[in-house]
């Protein structure tokens, strides 16, 4: 079943697996391997013009729609996770709240950075609030013209490779989501500290790390949006979950071919071994599953425009390509047999990496709530 693409797309979509069937597939295990972010890697984005690609053409970007971004995202993750990860921070998620709620002085300053290859962190999550966002506890508290910035943040994307930090606090002591906003932060601002990296299982190129504001003061002018704005910081997140479902589409479907490529040439009984029912079966639902979580993908970002993702549309491309990629993956290495057990091959470091979209940018439990509001409506505080 084949989207409609434009001839552009379409050759910006060659153009980029080209890419990734080259040089990235020559370097994807090792960047897992030692666990390494892929300055390589970064460097080619940076030349294709990959990095920021929906920044506007004013602030030396290319404006491109979502969809474009999508495309080239699901292109680079089937061969490389870790590089497609990087693509969603780059053009969506904190590059997304920067273009969309930033002020002219933010966008000018900090939107040529990705430009030249920093992939922006999103700071959300701490230790007592991981779904529930809104129980966040990291605070802003004015002082003359600065805001000191006092929390600990964990599992951030990023941490101790990036420079920019959009921070998620809570100002001036508002309780609730009224009173989150969110802030820019600079790596080498005082006060700024990331304190470990986790022992993450899978896209172990990226830094999971927990990052302490230990009073860093940030300039006022660095409010990106003030207390009240929590609604508006989530829509843009919304960019987020539907990157991170095309890198999990994207693995899917790079273990997809990985899957087709060895079942014809794998023997067995004299006969290769897709030849057999049982794999021939396996194979179609892998296909088809892959199929319908990009269609999902795909409409939801063409409906985006050049604009964001509906909240729902998010939830459900999420929810439904993190799963499938779960599935899509583990049947992959089945067909490799033990061979897909090995580190030789890249089935093993593709579950891996798969595994962590239905936990991180929102649990698939969290996101079915969300669906669910959007069919039913948001339940009584009775209920």
């Amino acid at each position: 079943m084949k989207f409609p693409l434009t001839p552009e797309q379409e050759a910006l979509q060659a153009r980029v697996r080209e890419l990734a069937d080259g040089e990235f597939r020559e370097r994807a295990a090792g960047w897992d391997e030692r666990e390494e972010y892929p300055w390589d890697n970064i460097k080619r984005l940076v030349e294709e013009g990959l990095m920021g690609m929906t920044v506007p053409r004013e602030y030396g970007g290319q404006g491109r729609p979502l969809l474009d971004v999508i495309l080239a995202i699901e292109a680079v993750a089937r061969i490389c996770g870790i590089t497609g990860r990087i693509l969603v921070d780059s053009n969506l998620g904190p590059v997304g709240v920067i273009i969309h709620h930033g002020s002219e002085e933010q966008k000018r300053k900090y939107l040529p950075m990705v430009l030249r290859g920093d992939k922006p962190v999103i700071a959300i999550t701490e230790h007592g609030a991981g779904s529930a966002a809104s129980d966040l506890a990291t605070t802003a508290e004015l002082d003359g013209d600065h805001w000191i910035i006092s929390g600990t943040k964990r599992w951030i994307t990023g941490a101790g490779t990036s420079q920019v930090y959009v921070v998620f606090c809570r100002f001036d002591g508002i309780p609730g989501a009224d009173g989150i906003g969110a802030v820019i932060a600079e790596a080498a601002m005082p006060g700024l500290t990331v304190r470990r990296r986790e022992k993450a299982m899978g896209m172990r190129g990226i830094p999971e790390g927990e990052v302490v504001f230990d009073g860093c003061r940030v300039p006022k002018g660095n409010v990106i949006v003030g207390p009240g704005g929590f609604k508006r910081l989530m829509a843009a997140y919304n960019g987020q979950r539907l990157g991170a479902s095309t890198v999990a589409l994207g693995l899917a479907q790079g273990a997809f071919e990985e899957a087709v490529r060895y079942a014809g040439q794998r023997e067995q009984f004299n006969r290769k071994i897709g030849e057999f029912q049982g794999l021939r079966w396996m194979i179609a639902d892998m296909g088809m599953q892959i199929e319908a979580a990009r269609q999902l993908i795909y409409r939801a970002a063409t409906n985006a425009g050049h604009g964001l993702p509906d909240m729902t549309e998010a939830a459900i491309c999420k929810t439904v390509a993190s799963e499938m990629a779960i599935k899509v993956t583990n049947e992959a290495l089945q067909v490799f047999g033990a061979n897909g057990y090995s580190r030789e091959f890249p089935l093993e470091r593709m579950v891996r990496d798969a595994r962590m979209f239905t936990i991180a940018g929102g649990t698939v439990q969290m996101l079915r709530n969300v669906v669910a509001s959007a069919y039913l409506g948001r339940p009584s505080q009775r209920d």
